[in-house]
């Protein structure tokens, strides 16, 4: 299929180790929305699923927030028991319409949800690291759950846990997975980032960082500040109803080069 958006970034410097990584597919789905009181987000997610899994060689697939449209468990067990039918491995993030503690959907009480109907799923932390084929990819958590709200918020102990994973990883190039973009496509300060200098700050400290991939604004942006590829991607539930597949390749002696894929969901 011809590709709808393709986006392409190589870095002249050199990484510590590059030939630990190779080439690597896999897709992003933000924005879901999923409700059992909404048909529409039903279909198109059944959809989103049966396409990618005619997608060869996919690694994974990232849903970055939003996967329901409210912090319900019947929704969310719904949501899983659809998600299961993909081929590949899924992984999670929280969105700011996740979760609410006081309504019993908790991040806790989220994860427990997606491990009861998915016995394979392994991260027990909304923050969490994926090694695969020589990359690092580091899952963060930037909701809230106490009194949710479209501003992300990345907490002081959330962002010394990244500075670890970071220095820990200093030798591989990381992909960081995320609802709430720090470079957003459109300014908007209702959805914005809470403190964004201190999530910079530590960026800064280091030079592993190769992308940053995002959701929450269902509008599509890809911008490079400072060596790093900031990746929005557009709603699921909103047209052009899509995903975005997402090849990074590996060339000896340089630093990995990104391309991107928006693939739209055939909805009548």
């Amino acid at each position: 299929m011809k590709r709808l958006f393709i986006n392409l970034f190589a870095i002249l410097t050199l990484l510590t180790s590059p030939a630990l990584a190779k080439d690597i597919k896999f897709v992003q789905v933000t924005d879901v929305h999923y409700a059992l009181n909404n048909d529409f987000s039903q279909e198109v997610l059944e959809k989103a699923v049966n396409d990618i899994n005619k997608i060869d060689d996919v690694s994974f697939v990232i849903f970055t927030g939003d996967n329901i449209n409210r912090p319900k468990q019947k929704d969310l067990v719904s949501f899983v028991k659809t998600i299961n039918k993909l081929n590949a491995p899924y992984y999670i993030a929280f969105g700011d319409h996740d979760v609410y503690k006081a309504g019993g959907l908790s991040k806790e009480n989220y994860i427990k949800t997606i491990k009861t109907y998915n016995w394979f799923y392994k991260p027990s932390q909304p923050n969490y690291v994926i090694k695969k084929k020589g990359f690092v990819f580091i899952v963060l958590d930037g909701a809230k759950e106490i009194i949710p709200g479209a501003i992300g918020y990345y907490k002081d102990n959330t962002i010394s846990w990244l500075d670890k994973q970071l220095t820990r990883y200093e030798k591989r190039p990381v992909i960081i997975l995320q609802h709430f973009p720090l470079l957003p496509p459109k300014e908007l300060n209702s959805h914005k980032v809470y403190q964004p200098e201190k999530y910079f700050e530590v960026l800064n400290k280091h030079k592993n960082v190769i992308a940053i991939v995002s959701g929450h604004y269902h509008l599509n942006g890809e911008k490079m500040q400072n060596g790093i590829y900031h990746i929005s991607t557009p709603a699921l539930l909103k047209p052009p109803y899509s995903y975005k597949i997402i090849d990074i390749v590996t060339t000896k002696e340089f630093s990995p080069m990104i391309y991107t894929e928006l693939r739209p969901v055939d909805v009548k």
